[in-house]
C-alpha cells in the first residue's frame, strides 16, 4: 500500500510526497533528516489518500505538486466545488 500524503510547516508550506509507511516518513520529517522540512518547527499531517501501486501514487503526487497553492487547500478541506471552480479558471 502507498500513502500520498500532504504536511503543512509552520511557515505555511505545503510538502507533497509518498510512502509505503507513513509512521516512519513522520518521524523522518519531524527529526530534521529531511532536506525541505527540516526548516520548519512544526509539521503536521493535512492529508493522505492510500493506493496499491507506486505508479499510482507518484504519478497523483506529480499533479498536486502542479497545483496552485489555493487548489491545495481546497483540497485539504474537502472542497469539491472549490476544486471544481479552481480547475476550470487555468
Amino acid at each position: 500500500m502507498w500513502i500520498l500524503y500532504i504536511l503543512l510547516g509552520d511557515k505555511d508550506f505545503f510538502y507533497v510526497g509518498i510512502t509505503g509507511n507513513i509512521e516512519k516518513r513522520l518521524k523522518r520529517h519531524r527529526g530534521r533528516y529531511e532536506i525541505y522540512t527540516k526548516r520548519f518547527k512544526e509539521i503536521d499531517l493535512v492529508y493522505k489518500e492510500y493506493y496499491d501501486f507506486r505508479a499510482d501514487a507518484e504519478s497523483r503526487e506529480k499533479q498536486i505538486k502542479g497545483w496552485s497553492r489555493e487548489k491545495k487547500k481546497a483540497l485539504i478541506a474537502g472542497d469539491i466545488d472549490k476544486l471544481k471552480e479552481l480547475s476550470k479558471s487555468k
